[in-house]
């Protein structure tokens, strides 16, 4: 897949590098940084330290999808997120992702100055995001998911995990390209622990390669998640920065274009050393 992408005259060139997506919470409760980013002034500075370490988009999130966690209103999330991108458009000039499953948060999001959807239903919770999206002519994550996130871990049963996700995600595809969303400007992620129990996260890494079929750029989420606190025996997200250098380098390896990170410094080493090793260079 050689196609590029430009996204606020920037050009994503798929296949050439690893892209860094850096996590920006502006919740009170997210399962790693919940509520250091609250206010607007801390997360314009939090932004700022992402882009000066290497991040390549700042994802903007206003509801935690953490497993069991609470639906906020749609003037709630507004009112958390719009001000944020407001804020950084003025102060930055990479790309800005907003993480949300509504279309209206889509909508004033982009006239607020983003400049891509990041939808983890993969456009299914809103009937209307799909054709919002496509009016507004920006690029789409479209995640692998069941249930939601107050029930996914209950819906973890596959018959054949890859397949489930290959199949949800071709369907999600065709879904968006049929209301006008252009396929270059769809982004896939197999959704690291939403709806997945350990092994299956596991199994994500393993067989990632399988999704490159789906010819759409492969993004991941791996970012001190609860596999790689298992594996560490480690409670705290937060010390699983090397856990997460290890999962990263994985994706890399087996397929990932886009990985998505709370620790943006630690994970452009490792994503450029992983490069080197990976990928073929067109350079001399």
């Amino acid at each position: 897949m050689s196609t590029n992408l430009m996204i606020r005259g920037r050009c994503f060139q798929w296949g050439q590098q690893t892209y860094l997506m850096g996590v920006l919470n502006v919740t009170p409760d997210s399962f790693s940084d919940g509520g250091e980013f609250h206010s607007t002034a801390a997360a314009v500075a939090q932004a700022q330290a992402l882009v000066a370490a290497g991040a390549d988009i700042i994802d903007v999130g206003g509801q935690s999808t953490r497993p069991g966690a609470e639906q906020i209103t749609v003037v709630e999330e507004l009112e958390r997120v719009v001000p944020v991108v407001k804020a950084l458009r003025s102060g930055i000039n990479i790309p800005i992702s907003v993480d949300t499953t509504r279309a209206d948060v889509a909508r004033a999001s982009v006239a607020a100055g983003a400049d891509i959807i990041n939808d983890i239903s993969g456009g299914t919770f809103d009937s209307e995001m799909l054709s919002t999206v496509a009016s507004l002519g920006v690029p789409i994550v479209l995640m692998h998911i069941r249930g939601n996130p107050q029930t996914m871990q209950q819906q973890t049963d596959y018959k054949d995990l890859m397949a489930d996700i290959y199949n949800f995600l071709a369907k999600q595809i065709a879904a968006a390209i049929a209301v006008g969303i252009d396929q270059q400007k769809i982004i896939i992620d197999p959704g690291i622990g939403f709806a997945k129990n350990y092994e299956q996260n596991l199994e994500i890494f393993r067989r990632l390669r399988s999704l490159r079929a789906l010819n759409c750029p492969i993004l991941v989420g791996p970012s001190r998640k609860s596999f790689i606190g298992r594996i560490l025996n480690q409670a705290d997200p937060k010390a699983r920065v090397w856990g997460t250098a290890a999962a990263c380098c994985a994706a890399i390896f087996n397929g990932a274009d886009i990985l998505r990170v709370h620790d943006v410094q630690e994970m452009r080493d490792v994503s450029l050393v992983a490069d080197a090793l990976f990928r073929q260079t067109t350079q001399d």
